[in-house]
């Protein structure tokens, strides 16, 4: 009888396991791969340990010209991407068959970028007088890595990078220049964004890969439920914790949503949520896991590079922003289970914390380690190398956490496919960032911006850098739609962040630069979550079998938090702790402040507090959180008054009806 039981169990989990990649696969794309058994499947990992030995090699061992390095480790990706990525959606159900098509498309395309290897000193001698070959092999590297592009990324960030093409001719480059400028230079295809995923980014990815076969994220979840499983809409608050801590490895939504949304999101239905809500829950504060310290998403490592801000001092200056984003989504999931009396999990249910950092705390370890190193100045690259060795070893103190041959090789491979993703969308953002160099674009949309902020009644009504960021955030969200963190980093960094910056000096406001790329990059994540196009949201949609638009409509209000935070990061950028300067007190204010108005924004959008609360003390409550959020004696002072307003009407509510805190 237990051994059906235990049988039937298996079959569930074997049926969850096939559910959430048949999930992954439709949201994400990088996800929809070709499967390979046998001899071709031993084939297949030996291409993908090669790649990692190359990483490795290039890291640690061997120091190459940048131009030899970076086009090698494009080449390789676009031929191991035409070997697992499809044409079609549809085309992944043949085991071990790839079409002779795309093994011509993988030689092509990698040997594309290969020919810049073989023939480097010949074409740095040449500058910029490349022949009709080069041509001809530059047009074929461009179009086949688009294809690809198109396979694993997406078509959205294609239609960006082809109208910025399609303005480089209009506005008379010739194609030769064109082909020279994105193919031949650094300032191209494997310019900046290609160079920092090279280097810093492919570790990281490979070092959440090996964390993840630990069963890091199993233990996030257990340890999330250990400290609010028992609380009052518990499994939401689950849902919140685990999100933010699976962020510290992952920078994806879709993949974070997937990863957890199969345990929280059940488990918030069975206690009562809706089933939008608990989908929006997931996807809110999965997506908020792109904006946590160390690795945002990976775009810490490109605004590094891009601002030549020290790499620590970003993620410091990202820790209070991405705290208040996760108490302000915690608070929302709080209020909301207040609202509908909704329980906790029962005890029995509830793991024990300090057993679970008894007994798998060790998985943490390499986390901390990684911060310690890159506090103390070692390069992120050489620290990611010790952490990824760290888990390694680690992971022998425990048999079920034990790394054998064949987990470190699904380790490298996982690694190396989640790679594929991340530098073919910086790559295809390399040629945005090429055109905008060669053509000067980014100034003509600078200065059509600057008309708009300079408009008389903009500047009587001191409202001109409040709308350059309004205009700015509507475009990042517009253009960070379907795109992968990356890419729309990359592209609003070069676009968008030196508009903000310009339009604060043409009325005598100076933007901080790390205040102006925060704002860009967090209106670029949002974009996750909000319809049209929130993956995130649907990917926890498709979980709980709810209405995606529905859902993604909820997650938005849960994360209301990123459309404000932004505005406060530019208009105030002591919130940016570590960069900006502060005293010890001011920080401390800081703080308590804004913690304050996250919770007083809570209870705005809920509707609730220790009961109802009525709309006019719901529009002052929420007032009170946009003034306790914008740092300011003045504000916060006007801000605590109207929240205080709020909270003794709700204890004279709760007295009169006899409600319990």
């Amino acid at each position: 009888m237990d051994q059906d039981k235990q049988h039937g169990n298996a079959q569930t989990e074997i049926l969850d396991e096939k559910r959430q990649e048949e999930i992954k696969a439709k949201f994400d794309r990088d996800s929809r791969t070709r499967h390979f058994t046998g001899i071709p499947g031993y084939i297949v990992k030996g291409l993908l340990v090669l790649f990692a030995a190359y990483v490795f090699a290039t890291t640690l061992l061997f120091t190459l010209p940048e131009q030899v390095r970076r086009s090698a480790f494009v080449g390789i990706l676009v031929f191991i991407g035409y070997l697992f990525y499809p044409a079609r959606k549809g085309m992944t159900s043949r085991v071990n068959y790839i079409p002779w098509y795309d093994f011509v498309l993988a030689i092509l395309g990698g040997g594309a970028f290969f020919y810049w290897v073989f023939n480097f000193h010949e074409i740095i001698h040449r500058a910029a007088l490349i022949t009709p070959t080069d041509i001809y092999v530059g047009l074929v590297g461009m179009i086949l890595l688009a294809e690809l592009c198109r396979r694993v990324v997406g078509v959205p960030i294609l239609v960006v990078a082809l109208g910025f093409v399609a303005f480089a001719f209009l506005d008379g480059y010739s194609l030769r220049r064109v082909v020279h400028q994105l193919f031949f230079t650094t300032e191209g295809i494997i310019g900046v964004p290609i160079g920092v995923a090279s280097t810093f980014i492919v570790l990281f990815i490979f070092l959440a890969s090996f964390l993840e076969k630990t069963g890091i994220a199993k233990f996030f979840i257990d340890l999330a439920n250990g400290l609010a499983g028992s609380k009052s809409g518990g499994p939401a608050k689950v849902a919140v914790i685990a999100s933010a801590l699976l962020g510290l490895i992952s920078g994806s939504s879709v993949a974070n949503t997937v990863s957890s949304g199969p345990i929280t999101i059940p488990t918030m239905k069975k206690i009562g949520y809706k089933p939008e809500f608990a989908a929006a829950v997931e996807a809110s504060a999965s997506t908020g896991g792109q904006i946590v310290p160390p690795i945002l998403g990976a775009a810490a490592f490109l605004m590094a590079e891009i601002t030549a801000i020290p790499y620590i001092t970003i993620a410091l200056a990202a820790t209070l922003p991405a705290a208040l984003y996760f108490i302000g989504v915690f608070l929302m999931v709080h209020f909301e289970a207040k609202k509908l009396g909704l329980k906790g999990l029962p005890k029995e249910m509830i793991p024990k914390v300090g057993l679970l950092a008894l007994t798998k705390g060790y998985l943490f370890l390499p986390i901390i380690l990684l911060v310690i190193l890159m506090g103390r100045g070692f390069t992120p690259a050489f620290a990611a190398c010790w952490a990824i060795l760290a888990v390694f070893v680690l992971s022998f103190i425990r048999k079920d956490t034990r790394f054998k041959p064949g987990t470190f090789v699904e380790a490298v491979g996982n690694g190396t496919k989640n790679t594929i993703s991340v530098a073919i969308a910086c790559a295809v953002a390399g040629t945005i960032v090429g055109i905008v160099t060669l053509t000067g674009i980014g100034q003509i949309l600078i200065n059509q911006l600057v008309r708009v902020v300079n408009h008389p009644f903009f500047i009587a009504t001191g409202t001109s850098l409040f709308v350059a960021l309004l205009i700015t955030a509507v475009t990042c969200i517009v253009i960070g739609l379907g795109m992968p963190t990356t890419a729309k980093y990359v592209i609003m960094a070069t676009i968008a962040a030196p508009m903000i910056m310009r339009a604060g000096m043409e009325i005598g406001v100076v933007v901080p630069l790390l205040a102006a790329h925060m704002f860009v990059f967090y209106f670029g994540i949002v974009a996750d979550i909000t319809p049209p196009v929130a993956l995130a949201a649907y990917a926890g949609a498709a979980i709980a079998k709810s209405n995606p638009i529905k859902t993604a409509v909820i997650a938005t209000k849960l994360a209301i938090a990123t459309f404000i935070l932004p505005f406060i990061i530019v208009l105030s950028p002591a919130i940016l702790i570590g960069y900006h300067d502060s005293t010890v007190l001011e920080i401390i204010k800081i703080i308590i402040s804004s913690i304050i108005g996250m919770a007083s924004l809570a209870v705005g959008v809920q509707g609730y507090m220790l009961t109802k609360v009525s709309a006019p003390f719901r529009l002052l409550a929420a007032a009170a959180g946009i003034l306790m959020l914008y740092p300011g004696i003045g504000t916060d002072l006007i801000g605590a008054g109207m929240a205080g307003l709020v909270v003794v009407s709700q204890a004279l509510i709760a007295k009169r009806e006899k409600i319990t805190v």
